[in-house]
């Protein structure tokens, strides 16, 4: 009987080109009743950046995809885990819109996890490949899917992944556009009879009201063509979202490890907006009647923007690399993976390192 899933490797890819927010101030922004902005440009990047935190964020550079994102940051994690790539069960690609081209158009035939595995010669037929479109926690999710696949028995050995270009789905004439990132994160996990590894993990899908916070809807510019759809948010209500449904659900996931509060080492969570996600680790210890220590949040966000399914697992690698600010993972150390995105999705892991 399998004991324990591992992350064994770790991989991530940045693109090179920085887009800080001056880039925005020619910007000609609408509101969503179609309506010109009129506010100075200057004072929206000064709200945008002191509510969000995004100072800056990395797009792709034109002649790549998402796929090649992808195939960058897998090869760093397989090179990490020091493993024979033929050897992997499967390999679980999350994204949003796959390959977005210079016409607006996603292209999604053949999957992009398919392109991958080619991209990376894997010869073998029973390395299975497919994608999952779950928003922003779809990393997360092919964590489950995989760690599921391996306690069952299925496999043996997954490699997941993380990738998206969201900086070509956004309005140009949407303020939301300066959330948008691009990025990519990959894990290997296998199954282990050492100590520690995913202590366990929480799902839920809110499809009701909330079905469309997030979804994919005109240019706010009447004047701009009306037949392309770029990614839209209702930001209040996915705010308010949430902080009344996030800390619960990792609060469950802890208690479901049986751990204590106090053995957690850090909280990664998805990267969309710094102030929101600090309200959330604070409600989360409010739940415990505690108040948050210091350092226990990474934050990326605002040097790389929000690259959805990238964020958690690019925070990751940076930080097993010793390349963010101040923060380690040591062996033993116990910590929460967690995202809510597009469903509206809520995932949370309890890991041990």
């Amino acid at each position: 009987m399998i004991k324990n899933v591992k992350i064994i490797g770790s991989g991530s890819f940045l693109p090179k080109v920085i887009q800080d927010n001056s880039k925005f101030l020619d910007k000609v922004f609408f509101d969503n009743s179609n309506n010109r902005i009129e506010t100075d440009n200057k004072l929206i990047t000064e709200k945008f950046e002191k509510i969000t935190g995004i100072k800056e964020r990395r797009y792709a550079e034109k002649k790549m995809n998402t796929s090649d994102l992808a195939y960058y940051a897998a090869k760093n994690a397989i090179k990490n885990a020091n493993i024979d790539p033929e050897t992997i069960d499967y390999i679980i690609l999350a994204h949003n819109f796959g390959n977005v081209d210079n016409k607006h158009q996603v292209d999604v035939f053949p999957s992009i996890a398919v392109r991958v595995k080619n991209l990376l010669k894997i010869k073998n037929p029973k390395c299975v490949a497919y994608d999952i479109l779950f928003g922003c926690p779809g990393w997360l999710e092919g964590m489950i899917q995989g760690f599921s696949f391996i306690k069952s028995g299925l496999a043996k050995r997954c490699l997941v992944i993380g990738a998206d270009t969201l900086s070509r789905v956004v309005d140009p004439s949407d303020r939301d556009s300066m959330i948008f990132a691009d990025g990519a994160g990959a894990n290997i996990i296998e199954a282990s009879n050492s100590s520690g590894g995913i202590l366990s993990h929480n799902t839920a899908t809110y499809a009701n009201d909330e079905v469309f916070y997030l979804f994919y809807g005109k240019s706010y510019n009447p004047n701009s063509d009306q037949n392309k759809k770029y990614i839209k948010m209702r930001g209040r209500k996915v705010y308010e979202f949430a902080l009344k449904n996030v800390p619960a659900a990792i609060k469950e996931c802890i208690d479901k490890s049986k751990s204590n509060i106090s053995e957690i080492k850090k909280i990664l969570i998805h990267q969309a907006n710094a102030k929101m996600d600090d309200a959330i680790v604070k409600r989360l210890y409010k739940l415990y009647s505690l108040e948050a220590p210091e350092n226990i949040m990474p934050l990326t966000v605002d040097r790389f923007g929000n690259s959805s399914v990238a964020t958690v697992p690019t925070m990751y690698d940076l930080i097993l690399n010793e390349n963010l600010d101040n923060h380690q993972i040591k062996k033993g150390d116990k910590i929460i993976f967690a995202s809510v995105g597009a469903g509206m999705h809520i995932n949370a892991m309890v890991y041990e390192h």
